[in-house]
């Protein structure tokens, strides 16, 4: 094996010959003097620095590994991976969507590359007499009985992502496709920007735990500043973020150079000084009184639809919000669910890998609650955590939702590669940084209308699905329509894998004593759950 002796050796060698190449012969092997000789310095450096002890071992040649270390995950996504495993999103479910942004039809030949006896494998169940599609655009009413302002949303919108985590232009692009498609853009926990408000279209405000837009100048929330922006005829709705599907109970910290004159009018902080969004709320520190700000949070928005955002952990923590409803008699008129496997900017490993509740269980736990206690019809349902397709919608409505949100896919339908970088500011296509050399090169008329095309193409293609289940409407949707495969000779639905409540069924003593022993463990006036009876 080579040492750094060896090296060294064999780099004098080559530096002298090229000398006396070029002395003797040709000016040209100067240039292969100029060669060595830089790899001259670089061996000498490598030599010297103390960082790496590869480079000390094997200068020059040991920056073989870490060039290719950099350049791995292209050759993995380019090069390596199957049409049908790539993470987060696999090739096939990346293409469908660049297709559908681009106009075309985001078909396939020669039949699917998966297996679909493996465990795990879940379809629909279609039908013998399909139906005519009723509509290409279906729409769920977000109002409950304390609304005065109702608002038909679409069944897919574009979820929270915050101007600063995503470029000027890229905001843009979405809110010229949620306007000119007619669906929601939510705005994330940053606030109302004016690139949210372009094109007019739809919006979902956010209010995180930083406050931002309606933040006292100790980091609180503002009551006027909060009426006032609700008042904005763009914004239709309003909620408050509980947790994130990717890092919840984390907080964050926005730092100083980030904060430029913009987003520093945006957010409501000052100009260059770092901010910190901590893990919890202000507002509320119990179940009751996190049910009592919504009711002024749709006091103060002048009668729009208001919620709370969450990823599921405890079940009994969210029993004790519906023992709140109840005993308060107020309901949000929405409630988000978002998974462990949503999209996030930047979170610790541990995080991402480990902390949260996948999506389907969360949708079912909220579901069912809400079910039990007799609230179903009072609140909506929507469900965000990786959600690209037709079948992701439908699948999702099946076990509970009324309506979903995507962030990731509209990230790729204004251009994003999946290249991971987001938290890097180095998005080699502008949408997730604030560099302007980068962002400069999203065109916002073409991605927006590419923005359109994908949801309506995919929104259309979920009330195809639909149709050749021989349904007409989304909310003939149940849990019996999707199927899971348990093992290679066996498939069973939703509705047989899993324990289903009835209308009423907490109030009046459930058969299921899981769900009994929560019931009773949960309280309207507190998050910590009083211990089981066999503990």
């Amino acid at each position: 094996m080579i040492n750094r002796a060896g090296i060294l050796v064999v780099l004098f060698l080559f530096t002298a010959a090229s000398a006396a190449l070029a002395w003797f012969v040709s000016p040209w092997w100067s240039i292969l003097v100029a060669i060595v000789v830089f790899l001259d310095l670089v061996c000498a450096y490598d030599l010297v620095q103390t960082n790496h002890s590869l480079l000390r071992n094997y200068p020059v040649l040991g920056r073989a590994r870490y060039i290719l270390e950099a350049i791995r995950p292209e050759m993995q996504q380019y090069f390596v991976e199957r049409n049908f495993d790539g993470r987060p999103f696999d090739r096939d479910t990346r293409t469908v969507v660049y297709e559908r942004a681009k106009g075309l039809g985001a078909k396939k030949s020669f039949g699917t590359e998966r297996e679909i006896t493996d465990p795990g494998y879940e379809y629909l169940v279609h039908s013998m007499a399909p139906k005519e599609m009723k509509t290409s655009d279906p729409r769920v009413r977000l109002g409950g009985p304390e609304c005065t302002q109702p608002y038909d949303a679409s069944i897919l919108n574009i979820s929270a992502m915050s101007f600063g985590s995503l470029s000027p232009n890229a905001v843009e692009a979405m809110n010229k496709g949620a306007a000119y498609g007619k669906f929601a853009q939510d705005t994330g926990e940053g606030s109302i920007s004016p690139h949210h408000l372009k094109y007019g279209a739809d919006l979902f405000w956010q209010i995180g735990t930083g406050y931002f837009g309606c933040r006292t100048a100790d980091g609180g929330f503002d009551e006027e500043k909060f009426r006032d922006k609700a008042a904005t005829p763009e914004v239709k709705a309003t909620y408050l973020k509980v947790s994130q599907g990717a890092k919840p109970g984390l907080g964050g910290m926005l730092p100083g150079e980030k904060v430029d004159e913009v987003i520093a009018e945006v957010r409501g902080v000052k100009v260059g000084v770092g901010v910190n969004s901590p893990a919890h709320h202000r507002v509320y520190s119990t179940p009751r009184e996190l049910i009592q700000f919504m009711a002024k949070m749709r006091e103060l928005s002048a009668g729009k639809p208001v919620g709370f955002k969450l990823c599921v952990g405890s079940r009994v923590e969210f029993l004790a919000v519906v023992k709140a409803m109840l005993e308060l008699d107020i309901c949000p008129d929405f409630i988000i669910v978002d998974g462990a496997e949503g999209g996030t900017g930047a979170a610790p490993l541990e995080y991402s890998d480990r902390m949260g509740m996948p999506l389907t269980d969360g949708l079912m736990i909220v579901h069912n609650a809400l079910v039990g206690a007799g609230l179903r019809d009072r609140v909506k349902i929507g469900a965000s955590g990786k959600i690209v397709t037709g079948v992701d919608i439908v699948r999702r409505m099946a076990i509970g939702a009324d309506f979903c949100s995507s962030a990731r896919a509209m990230m790729m339908a204004t251009g994003c590669i999946q290249a991971q970088k987001c938290h890097t500011n180095e998005c080699p296509v502008g949408v997730a940084t604030q560099d302007k050399s980068l962002w400069k090169g999203l065109h916002v008329e073409s991605r927006g209308d590419r923005v359109r095309n994908y949801h309506n193409a995919t929104v259309r293609q979920a009330a195809q699905l639909i149709a050749s289940m021989g349904l007409e409407e989304f909310d003939e949707l149940d849990p019996s329509k999707v199927m899971r495969r348990t093992d290679v000779t066996r498939a069973e639905s939703y509705a047989e894998l899993h324990n289903w409540l009835q209308e009423g069924e907490l109030l009046e003593g459930t058969r299921f004593i899981g769900w009994a022993d929560d019931w009773d463990r949960a309280s309207a006036d507190t998050f910590s759950p009083s211990r089981p009876a066999n503990a």
